[in-house]
């Protein structure tokens, strides 16, 4: 829409501007006009100089649509490069779901009989491997649905922990059927887990989610373990900016800040009815 009303307004500007240059200022220094009394009335001046200046701004027009197609294009094949090979990926870890869904409904039926605690904890180890198979290709996910598997994601490593797991997570706000850009959230809890010390109650990390009106915040901060680093694992750091430029257009803050062995992150983004 503004590109659309600069045309007008640039041909108004031209129109402007030449009046100013011929009739004013050169008239001043030559005492000639270059339009005639007749044609120097406002509304034959407009016209005649949107007659001229509308090669011009029409070439400009094509040549910033033509860029502005090729750039796109361009944005679009790498979105594309980058999603097939996390589809790749994926695909390499995908030995055969069904079998592995089968198999683990089947422990969770024999071992409800016998172990309630155990057979809550494959029920929602399958619930998160479902979640991967099916929902994290998808360009959008339904917010309520992404924070359910950070919560499975984040049971699974207290499990894994033994209950030495030193980590305040904080989900605040209403939220429900919003949606956003599917797989972003588990960036941010990975590289917690993988790079984070997290057995020192004197070191704790965070996790904090907040849902607030029609935007999304996660924070998270964690003492970096001894001989780690943050270059990015997964989708990568790089992959995600990606990601959010070309789905929030600028619309959204992500920072990172690592200082004093700490490390903190910050994203908000605008969520989708």
């Amino acid at each position: 829409m503004f590109f659309l009303l600069s045309i007008p307004i640039s041909l108004f500007v031209f129109a402007g501007v030449r009046y100013f240059l011929q009739e004013i200022i050169i008239f001043k220094i030559t005492g000639i006009h270059n339009y005639a009394e007749k044609t120097r009335e406002v509304e034959y001046y407009i016209r005649d100089n949107f007659f001229f200046g509308l090669p011009a701004i029409t070439l400009s027009v094509i040549s910033y649509l033509f860029w502005q197609f090729q750039e796109t294009f361009k944005q679009n094949q790498q979105l594309l490069l980058e999603n097939k090979k996390a589809e790749f990926q994926m695909l390499k870890a995908q030995v055969s779901p069904h079998f592995l869904f089968n198999t683990l409904n089947s422990f969770y039926s024999q071992l409800i009989v016998k172990e309630d605690e155990m057979a809550a904890d494959v029920l929602v180890l399958s619930d998160l491997l479902r979640y991967v198979i099916t929902e994290t290709d998808k360009d959008e996910a339904i917010l309520s649905k992404e924070i359910q598997f950070i919560q499975n994601y984040i049971y699974l490593q207290k499990k894994r922990f033994e209950d030495q797991l030193y980590l305040d997570f904080v989900i605040e706000g209403n939220y429900g059927a919003e949606k956003m850009l599917s797989s972003v959230l588990i960036h941010f809890i990975e590289n917690v887990f993988k790079h984070g010390k997290l057995n020192n109650p004197e070191e704790k990390a965070i996790i904090r989610i907040n849902k607030e009106e029609d935007f999304l915040e996660i924070t998270t901060f964690n003492f970096i373990a001894h001989g780690e680093n943050y270059s990015s694992t997964g989708i990568g750091y790089e992959n995600l900016t990606k990601r959010l430029e070309y789905t929030y257009k600028g619309r959204y803050i992500l920072e990172k800040t690592a200082e004093n062995n700490t490390f903190k992150t910050y994203l908000r983004i605008p969520l989708n009815k």
